[in-house]
């Protein structure tokens, strides 16, 4: 280096399921470097493709949703002189040529639940052993070092878990505010045109748009949800099928980290200031504390995650029938109610939580079906997917996870009387129309014929 001369070192930080700026402590630990710094995502094409449940990993609602929080990061960074890089590429690729082209000495990123993406995490510190990669928990409630235990003695209960951090008080930090300065970029390419989402090969997307993605609407759909008061009865109404308001509805945010649970848990705390706390805004509490548990879960467990077995010894008594699995995956079971919270499904990427309960009943215990496919189709088709909570929720209702139960098994008669007495749901998305007993063809009927893998 010639004398005078300094070189300011580089900085990548790498967006995965953190698209947010607000409360994002890996982006404010990068910012507390005198560095060059530039924002990079990823889109793995190969998430577009079928894999060994004759599933895509990434379906075209959520594709779309995240196109559009991609395009609302990018507009949030340019008002700060900054922008997003967006690369249509396997990450590994990516990263690696870009840390030997700008010979980037730090890469900051949100830490991953999922095992996959840990594992690209470790080939990249092989790969690139010079680069060091620094991982910042953003997607949860607390770090791993908030809990009050070491992640490997995680309760094997939800019930335990969640007494062993409110007998300790855990609080939840006060979530961080959205930085002004972004630094100075050494990567320029951005997103080229208005027209990139129709640019990138994937599938299409049609049917009902239920949540458009990006922290802008993710914020405004949580301050909306909580001046209008729906807290307060949320208890009584969150199993309802199909009430947009019944639920809170801020999954699909929070799965690609449009708001963050701080963000969530701070806009509930201020409405209980101002409305009232009681038993239902306790419960929005308690299921984000579900959520929180099945993070660490996933993080804990690993592979097992995806095992059929899951954390248990012997596999369930269950297996693959192609016929019965597309009569689930369409909607043409001979159970009405499952078959509208299917057609539901596909329709608009989005299903009640009891609607996902009572058709993963039916898969495994009336279809005896092996689970992972219907983890699988749901990892396709739903727009919130999460990996943690998508697998680790099909773990607990097929018996082989954080449940010492065993399986869930619903009456799925009684619970159309519960949930649908007048049968307004199952009218509304033709849950009766089609209802097809299984196994009418022989079993031989595979693979599944190519309009079930070709589905828009």
């Amino acid at each position: 280096m010639l004398a005078g001369v300094y070189t300011l070192s580089k900085t990548l930080f790498w967006f995965t399921n953190d698209l947010r700026l607000a409360d994002n402590p890996a982006l404010c630990q990068a910012l507390a470097r005198q560095t060059e710094l530039s924002f990079v995502y990823c889109i793995d094409p190969g998430l577009f493709n079928a894999g060994r449940y004759h599933c895509r990993s990434l379906g075209s609602r959520r594709y779309r949703f995240i196109v559009e929080a991609l395009e609302d990061l990018d507009a949030r960074l340019q008002s700060r002189g900054q922008c997003l890089n967006v690369y249509y590429q396997n990450p590994l690729q990516v990263l690696a040529r870009l840390c030997r082209e700008h010979a980037v000495d730090k890469v900051f990123y949100s830490v991953q639940a999922g095992y996959n993406e840990n594992m690209i995490i470790g080939e990249l510190r092989e790969r690139l052993p010079n680069t060091d990669f620094v991982g910042i928990h953003t997607h949860t409630l607390f770090s791993q070092g908030d809990l009050p235990f070491p992640l490997g003695e995680l309760p094997a209960t939800f019930s335990q878990f969640r007494r062993q951090l409110e007998s300790r008080g855990n609080s939840v930090a006060t979530p961080l505010p959205a930085p002004e300065f972004l630094g100075n970029p050494f990567i320029k390419s951005g997103i080229e045109s208005r027209d990139w989402r129709a640019r990138i090969p994937g599938p299409s997307a049609s049917g009902e748009t239920l949540f458009n993605g990006g922290e802008t609407r993710g914020l405004r759909h949580l301050t909306e949800y909580f001046q209008h008061g729906y807290a307060q009865t949320y208890k009584a109404t969150r199993n309802a099928l199909d009430d947009p308001t019944a639920s809170t509805r801020f999954s699909p945010w929070l799965a690609q980290g449009c708001i963050s649970p701080r963000r969530v848990v701070s806009h509930l705390r201020r409405h209980e200031q101002d409305q009232g706390a009681n038993e239902s805004t306790y419960w929005i509490y308690f299921e984000l504390l579900w959520r929180e548990y099945f993070q660490w879960y996933a993080r804990c467990h690993g592979r097992k995650l995806f095992r059929f077995q899951g954390l248990r010894e012997h596999k369930p008594l269950t297996s693959f029938y192609p016929e019965r699995f597309r009569q689930w995956c369409e909607g043409s079971t001979r159970f009405p109610v499952v078959n509208a919270c299917m057609k539901q499904l596909n329709a608009t990427g989005y299903m009640s939580n009891r609607g996902r309960q009572l058709v993963a009943s039916c898969l495994v215990n009336e279809l005896e079906l092996d689970w992972r496919y219907g983890a699988a189709y749901f990892e396709e088709q739903l727009v919130d997917y999460d990996v943690a909570s998508n697998w680790g929720n099909w773990q607990y209702l097929a018996g082989v996870g954080a449940d010492p139960r065993g399986s869930r098994q619903f009456n799925l008669d009684k619970q159309t009387q519960t949930h649908d007495p007048e049968g307004d749901f199952i009218r509304r998305w033709g849950g009766a129309e089609t209802c097809l007993e299984a196994d009418s063809m022989d079993a031989v009927g595979w693979p599944l014929a190519p309009a079930l893998n070709d589905r828009a």
